[in-house]
């Protein structure tokens, strides 16, 4: 089952975020029909974002993660609520490339030269809004560099995708892991000899590791503590109610054109690959009530 597992470490000076989200991939790569870097792409920021997602505190505060560069990829966009709820889809999904030297999928050329938008909406005036220009475009190492840089927050950000030989997602997860101001120098030097012993995420997934036992890898001897776990999923609030609201923001000269033209109309939800079609007989309706 996907989730997402909060804990602590080292009495509190370390706070730490373990996710499985095979699941929540693999839907968003049905709903998109997404390649399989783009997949990997996708998934990465998707995971990403369930954990962010977590750190909100009010209920209805939304993060948004944004990958605006010059790759094929023709960026992502990834949004999440406090719940570990994700939505999330790139511009291109048929970007195919070769393999990186390493022989895996190449994310960080699919993705290419650019920025990482963070945007956490809660509730204010104005959304918080941090840009950080990306590190290599592989969606781990930028969000490293986006919590020093904007968050000042010492982190070490984990993502992995690993795909089945017929495109189907085999494996997803990652984990977060962040310092805090009173950490001690003897728990940073632990940390760091830990991370330097992982592996990849996915051939740590492969193995059968779980966010729990991944936790326990991470914090070798720094006594972790689980805090909580909450489930998370592919999950998009769009609805025919919503397109209604976005026909009407359209204005009235616009909906009496699209009622002039004599046919029916299909709306399309970017995040979930959702149609939704209108009749002429609901323009008119809609219409109405604009």
């Amino acid at each position: 089952m996907d989730k997402i597992v909060r804990a602590t470490a080292a009495d509190a000076q370390i706070r730490i975020f373990t996710a499985y989200t095979k699941d929540m991939v693999e839907e968003a790569r049905t709903r998109h029909n997404t390649s399989p870097v783009a997949t990997a792409a996708l998934g990465r920021l998707m995971t990403a974002g369930a954990m962010m997602g977590s750190m909100l505190k009010g209920e209805n505060d939304i993060l948004t993660l944004r990958v605006n560069a010059s790759g094929p990829l023709q960026g992502i966009t990834v949004t999440a609520n406090s719940k570990a709820m994700v939505k999330g889809y790139v511009g291109n999904p048929d970007v195919i490339l070769p393999a990186s030297k390493a022989g895996k999928l190449d994310v960080g050329a699919a993705v290419g030269i650019g920025f990482l938008d963070v945007i956490k909406d809660m509730g204010l005036k104005e959304p918080y809004v941090g840009q950080t220009v990306l590190q290599t475009g592989e969606i781990g190492d930028d969000l490293t560099y986006y919590f020093a840089s904007s968050e000042q927050i010492p982190s070490s950000v984990g993502l992995g995708v690993l795909m089945n030989k017929n495109n189907t997602v085999a494996q997803a997860g990652g984990f977060i892991i962040q310092l805090m101001p009173f950490a001690k120098e003897e728990v940073v030097a632990k940390l760091e000899e830990n991370l330097a012993g992982i592996k990849s995420v996915t051939s740590l997934l492969e193995e059968g590791h779980t966010p729990e036992s991944l936790l326990e890898l991470l914090c070798k001897d720094l006594n972790p503590v689980i805090m909580d776990e909450m489930p998370t999923a592919f999950s998009c609030n769009c609805g025919k109610e919503r397109m209604e609201k976005a026909l009407i923001s359209i204005g009235r000269d616009e909906l009496q054109s699209m009622i002039d033209d004599g046919e029916s109309i299909e709306m399309n939800c970017h995040f979930c690959n959702s149609h939704y079609t209108f009749t002429i007989e609901e323009l008119k309706s809609i219409l109405k009530r604009a």
